[in-house]
């Protein structure tokens, strides 16, 4: 491989750590990591890597828990990529990079001011995580706002995907091989500009009500599920009747103010937030026979 990695313009490093690089500061080392300059640069290297070689896209870091003894191949951060800004047209343009909560600020800048972006602000990480999952919060989903995507397959070529082609569902999309998202166009509604800070001053003040703040998480742990739930239940709710409020692995533990979301405690590892979960859904299954399904992503 060594072979075209002197012809990259960007930062490729082998054994390199990912602990501080998730918001859990928890895991191993990445076999390499590659944060390209640009997208010709990410092309460049997606054409001339192994073809067997495995690739793991790493965002923000708000929602996933990387392996105890590190991720193989290559991990991709677009460090580069964050860039939003308006349209002509008035759509919004933001590459995958960019923080949800820059994107919802921009909306507020709009002349006129658009809204249906406030809920980002409420969504820790970036536009890639919020294409790839249909990250949503406070009645509404990525799929409300997005009217298309421009992508990379692992060979390295672009595809410009309209929101259908997306296939969005609850808290995921449906493309059948893996991509890497680099931008998506994104359009709201007009609105007054008061009304959108009320929205936005709302959300803030009720993620600090009910979530938990200034700690080690990954956010939501759980999906709310959609199937075999007559009574509605969420997550948390159902986290919290089986008795897991408050309750620890290691140094991981369901949180007492909002128990849909792990802590790490100074010092958990992986194992100990892979075994939590694992106690969730068992005992869930258990109990009320729903399956919970999990937001975080494992990267091993």
């Amino acid at each position: 491989m060594q072979d075209f990695i002197s012809n990259l313009k960007g930062v490729f490093k082998s054994n390199y750590p990912l602990k501080n690089l998730n918001w859990f500061k928890i895991g191993g080392d990445a076999e390499h990591f590659f944060s390209p300059q640009d997208i010709d640069d990410l092309i460049f290297f997606l054409k001339n890597k192994p073809q067997n070689l495995p690739i793991t896209i790493l965002g923000a870091g708000s929602n996933v828990l990387i392996s105890d003894s590190g991720v193989a191949g290559v991990v991709i951060k677009l460090n580069n990529f964050d860039n939003c800004s308006f349209l002509e047209d008035g759509k919004i343009f933001a590459e995958s990079g960019a923080l949800n909560i820059s994107v919802s600020n921009l909306a507020l800048r709009g002349n006129p001011p658009q809204g249906g972006f406030e809920f980002l602000s409420g969504i820790p990480g970036n536009i890639g995580g919020a294409i790839s999952m249909n990250a949503g919060s406070f009645g509404r989903e990525f799929c409300d706002i997005c009217v298309s995507v421009k992508a990379l397959n692992l060979n390295g070529d672009i595809l410009n995907l309209a929101k259908e082609d997306l296939g969005f569902s609850y808290r995921k999309n449906s493309l059948k091989e893996p991509l890497i998202f680099i931008s998506s166009i994104m359009q709201g509604y007009e609105d007054n500009l008061e009304n959108i800070k009320q929205k936005l001053e709302d959300i803030k003040i009720k993620r600090n009500d009910t979530q938990p703040k200034k700690v080690l998480t990954g956010g939501s742990t759980f999906a709310n599920p959609k199937e075999n739930n007559p009574h509605g239940y969420k997550a948390w709710q159902l986290i919290d009747k089986v008795g897991l409020r408050g309750y620890k692995i290691g140094d991981a533990g369901f949180s007492e103010k909002h128990c849909n979301f792990i802590i790490n405690y100074g010092n958990a590892v992986a194992e100990d937030i892979e075994k939590l979960i694992a106690e969730a859904q068992n005992r869930v299954k258990a109990e009320f026979g729903i399956e919970l399904h999990q937001e975080i992503k494992f990267i091993k």
